[in-house]
């Protein structure tokens, strides 16, 4: 699996979302910043990413996969 693959299957199913991804292989790092995720806890963010790879980590596509998520506000408080 690469690495664009799993930043369009996170895009494509969380609403607004900008995703950046390393890794290769079946071990990736996702950071994903979305409006979706304001006044959600840390687990339910979690929660809403690996629901989008659900599929890809069954089956092994995907083995380790390290996520970070942000509203945009959190995000920009960053840089």
């Amino acid at each position: 699996m690469r690495a664009e693959e799993v930043q369009h299957i996170i895009e494509s199913q969380i609403s607004d979302s900008q995703v950046v991804t390393a890794g290769e292989g079946c071990n990736f790092e996702v950071t994903v910043i979305s409006p979706a995720f304001a006044g959600l806890s840390p687990v339910k963010k979690q929660q809403m990413v690996y629901g989008c790879l659900n599929e890809q980590i069954a089956s092994g596509a995907i083995h380790a996969l390290t996520i970070k998520t942000y509203t945009p506000e959190q995000w920009a408080s960053l840089s």
